[in-house]
Order: C-alpha cells, then sequence, then structure tokens
C-alpha cells in the first residue's frame, strides 16, 4: 500500500506546479491591461493641453480669434466664407476708383467750362469797351461849343492816341480859332453804332451821327447825318481812338 500512496503524492505535488505559471500569467496581463489603461487616461489631459498651447500661439502671431481652425474639420467652410468677403472688397474697391475717376473728370470738366465762360466775359467785355470808345469819339468830335472849344478839343485829345492824335494836335489851334469867330455850336447824337470788325488789339467802329449846328447871324441849318468809321485801339487797360474816317 505504501507503493501505491507514494506516487499519488508524488502526483499531486507535481500539478502544483503547472497551475501556478498559468494564474501568474494571466494576472500579469491584467495588470498590462490596466496599465494600459491608466496611460491612456493620463495622455488624453496631455493631448488636450498640447492642443489648447497651439491655439494659444496662433491667437499670439495675430490669428484670428474667429478663425476656424483647420484641425477641427472646418477649413473648407472658411475657404467658402471668406471667398464671398473678397469679392465684397474687391466690389467695394472698383466702385471707390470709378467714383475717384469720376470726380476727376467732373471736376476737369467744371474747371473747363469756367475757363472758356470766363474767356467770353472777357471777349464780351472788350466788345463793349471798343464800342462804347467808338461811340464816344464820335459824340466828342461833334460836340463843339465856342464858348469852351479849348476845353472840347482838348477832350478829343484825350481819348486819341497815334496819328489821329498827332494830326489833331496840330490842327487844333487853327480850328478852335475858327469856332470862335464863327461863335458856332454843334451838338452831335448818335442814330447807332456797331462794330464792323474786331481784333484782339482793336476794332473798326460803325456810328451813325446826326449834328445840329448853329452859327451867329446865320439862319438856322438842317440836322445833318454822317456815318463814320473809327479806328479803336488798345492802349494799356484801356482803349482809344486811332483813325477815323467818314463813309457814305
Amino acid at each position: 500500500m505504501a507503493d501505491d500512496v507514494a506516487p499519488g503524492d508524488g502526483d499531486v505535488s507535481k500539478s502544483t506546479p503547472e497551475t501556478e505559471p498559468a494564474e501568474v500569467s494571466r494576472k500579469d496581463r491584467e495588470t498590462e491591461a490596466i496599465a494600459a489603461e491608466l496611460d491612456s487616461v493620463a495622455a488624453e489631459p496631455e493631448s488636450t493641453a498640447v492642443e489648447e498651447d497651439k491655439r494659444e500661439e496662433r491667437v499670439a502671431v495675430g490669428a484670428d480669434a474667429d478663425e476656424p481652425d483647420p484641425a477641427d474639420g472646418d477649413a473648407e467652410d472658411y475657404d467658402e466664407e471668406a471667398a464671398p468677403a473678397k469679392s465684397r472688397m474687391s466690389h467695394v474697391r472698383l466702385a471707390t476708383i470709378a467714383g475717384l475717376v469720376a470726380v476727376v473728370a467732373l471736376a476737369g470738366l467744371t474747371g473747363w467750362l469756367g475757363f472758356n465762360a470766363y474767356k467770353s466775359y472777357k471777349a464780351e467785355e472788350q466788345r463793349k469797351l471798343f464800342l462804347q470808345v467808338g461811340r464816344q469819339g464820335a459824340l466828342n468830335l461833334t460836340t463843339i461849343d465856342w464858348q469852351h472849344a479849348e476845353t472840347d478839343v482838348q477832350r478829343v485829345l484825350d481819348s486819341s492816341t497815334g496819328t489821329f492824335y498827332d494830326d489833331f494836335q496840330n490842327r487844333a489851334a487853327p480850328f478852335v480859332e475858327v469856332v470862335k469867330q464863327a461863335q458856332s455850336k454843334s451838338v452831335g447824337s448818335i442814330s447807332e453804332a456797331g462794330l464792323e470788325s474786331e481784333s484782339e488789339n482793336g476794332a473798326q467802329v460803325l456810328v451813325a451821327v446826326t449834328v445840329n449846328t448853329t452859327n451867329a447871324g446865320a439862319p438856322e441849318q438842317q440836322p445833318r447825318s454822317w456815318r463814320m468809321r473809327i479806328s479803336v485801339e488798345k492802349v494799356g487797360g484801356d482803349a482809344k481812338v486811332s483813325n477815323v474816317e467818314f463813309v457814305p
């Protein structure tokens, strides 16, 4: 009997060592699984912190706070929203440029119209001056009173220039003497006047004059009508009579 029990005890003692390694292996696997799970849990806050650091870094270098993060998968949506914004900016820029061009063109047109209006005004003023000097020259020549003949003759000289001034000055003294001897008095009136021609420095003025003349001891004379072509010339900022012709 002793021989039979001994082998049985030996089998029991051999089975114990075979079961212990299997149990240890299972525990090791469970321990490794728990450690891996703990590592993954510990890594999640670190990953989140890294993402936060990256986001703060983009804000620090000037990234728009509202700009979507490409890592979130919204980059494509952001590009689609940015395209209309750029298009609107282009339209605004084009409208601004067009407005500036219109303002410049309008200013140029206004300046051109203003300059032409000024030139027209100056030309009209010059025509009026030439006509007025021609009319007054005709009146000065046809209005002479023997009682103040010297003054009337001086008025003719003051409104004259050029060769006409020289000729009339040479004849002024004899003319005054004749007027005084005859006690002549003539009064002229303008019937009609107009510019025959005009240049930058002068004009030809046609004047129709009616003259009433009386002499001491002579019967009353009928009014006489004369037509004169009076040449007017610019002298500085004024104009004077430079020639007188009697025309039919």
